[in-house]
């Protein structure tokens, strides 16, 4: 059996901006590649590159922070074969580990430790036909689904999936804006005005540090 190497593009310690851990301190593992091209993406220069690191050089670098959340996200972290192994494996550590995949891919080999946030991909992303919707199924209370909202149709979109779909009683669904391209306040205002059973979220890293790649 050949040894677990992945291809990581940075593993950084910082403030969880997303899910239902914002604002912990979490150590992130970012994977290289991804085999979408969202047009609202934010992490692009993680679709090359990167070095390849075996499990016991990624766990000592995890284990420097001294971390109790970590998080294993991308690109797609998922479109790495050994992505799993690494899951496992950081729950074998005793962190509480979450995933955060785009959802085009199947989620089923994820060790159920792991909280999954699954991402599905509305019509503004450009990559809506790459749902793999049995991945819905496969949630838990656990795990958690986000829509990242471009505009007022994708919006709708989103609410109608939720509906049809019955989301909300099956984990948390969060609901955020694309970052520069949908104010907050106004999917706030339609989120309250439908009263819609999802997490209202802006991107808290991007409000303390910006767009800077690490943070």
């Amino acid at each position: 059996m050949s040894a677990v190497r992945l291809r990581i593009s940075e593993i950084f310690y910082s403030v969880q901006g997303e899910t239902s851990r914002i604002g912990l301190p979490t150590v992130f593992i970012r994977l290289t590649g991804c085999p979408l091209r969202c047009g609202y993406c934010d992490t692009s220069y993680a679709f090359q590159g990167g070095d390849w690191m075996d499990m016991p050089q990624i766990l000592e670098a995890v284990a420097a922070h001294a971390p109790r959340h970590v998080t294993v996200t991308g690109g797609e972290p998922l479109a790495q074969r050994d992505c799993p192994a690494l899951l496992a494996a950081l729950c074998d550590a005793g962190y509480d580990v979450s995933l955060e995949t785009s959802g085009a891919l199947d989620i089923s080999a994820v060790d159920k430790r792991v909280s999954r946030v699954v991402d599905i991909k509305t019509p503004g992303s450009g990559e809506v036909e790459r749902n793999l919707w049995s991945n819905v199924e496969r949630l838990t209370p656990h795990d958690e689904l986000k829509f990242v909202i471009v505009d007022e149709a994708d919006y709708q979109w989103s609410a109608a999936v939720l509906r049809e779909r019955h989301l909300a009683e099956r984990c948390s669904v969060v609901f955020s804006p694309a970052f520069g391209q949908l104010a907050p306040r106004q999917l706030a205002e339609w989120i309250l005005r439908d009263r819609l059973p999802v997490r209202m979220q802006v991107q808290l890293h991007k409000i303390l540090w910006g767009e800077e790649p690490g943070r």
